[in-house]
């Protein structure tokens, strides 16, 4: 789940001249099953949203930080999807996050701080209730991070690779690997460990993952004596996708999700013509 205020991938926020944040806002909901997946992400307008310190509402979903964790209740509609829906449908449900690990250290993602990355909860646990899951929910491992930036990010980035994961010893561990508009590289290695310290660490050299439907080349940071197994595709489109994929680090095997932004596929106005068949704007709440 992602919550936009002034919505990166906005083509509508893009048209607009980004000059108004508060007025393209959405709540993006993805739920993976064995049998179908259900992905919204509806933009609304200013009036659809309502915020403070602890509390973050767009339209009708909310995000509250409560009793040291987060809930999230959301209730949207999903997209039609060729071969699983025909027509919109509406998915509702809530989450909660309980931290085991919490972070209180931001992160600058290009040289002049233009992109702020802040892992808020590296580690956590997490319970899904919907009826749009198999046995009404699930339960399992969590991660909570939050990104703020006061440019587009192609305008910095020609794109990157990012990837979090825990070992069998609790260490949860991110992995970001950025491409500068300069062609420079940024890489990014963080294990944070279960009593909360955080230790940073050179990343191995990226190595390809298959391409996608769409031509999008992911790569993940692996051992030189290993490859990347990509288990599970979950998004694939023409500037991003998502999966579950095995890496090793250090000698030891991490199953990560990985996801891979292409800025210079986002930017094409041919995309951005696409997008509205995926997100949808309603301008009343």
């Amino acid at each position: 789940m992602i919550a936009f205020v002034g919505s990166v991938f906005s083509p509508y926020y893009h048209w607009s001249g980004r000059n108004r944040p508060e007025n393209h806002v959405a709540v993006n909901v993805a739920l993976y099953g064995p049998q179908a997946n259900s992905w919204s992400m509806t933009e609304r307008g200013q009036p659809s949203l309502s915020r403070t310190p602890d509390c973050l509402e767009i339209g009708g979903s909310r995000l509250v930080y409560a009793g040291g964790g987060l809930d999230i209740h959301f209730d949207e509609m999903a997209l039609p999807w060729p071969g699983q829906r025909l027509l919109p449908k509406r998915i509702r449900g809530h989450i909660r996050i309980q931290p085991e690990i919490h972070n209180t250290t931001e992160h600058r993602l290009d040289p002049n701080g233009r992109h702020i990355w802040w892992p808020v909860f590296p580690g956590a646990r997490v319970r899904v209730v919907s009826e749009h899951l198999p046995d009404g929910g699930w339960q399992g491992e969590a991660y909570h991070d939050f990104n703020a930036g006061d440019r587009p990010p192609e305008a910095d980035f020609l794109g990157w690779d990012w990837a979090r994961g825990r070992s069998g010893t609790g260490t949860a561990t991110i992995l970001y690997d950025a491409v500068l508009t300069d062609t420079t590289r940024r890489t990014l290695g963080l294990s944070y460990l279960a009593d909360g310290r955080s230790v940073r660490f050179s990343p191995p050299h990226r190595r390809r993952l298959p391409r996608g439907f769409w031509g999008v080349q992911g790569g993940i940071c692996c051992d030189a004596d290993a490859t990347p197994r990509q288990l599970r595709k979950f998004e694939d489109s023409p500037f991003y996708s998502r999966s579950l994929v095995e890496t090793r680090l250090a000698g030891e095997a991490v199953t990560m999700v990985q996801e891979t932004l292409n800025c210079r596929r986002l930017s094409n106005p041919l995309v951005r013509l696409m997008l509205p068949f995926r997100m949808p704007r309603r301008v009343v709440v």
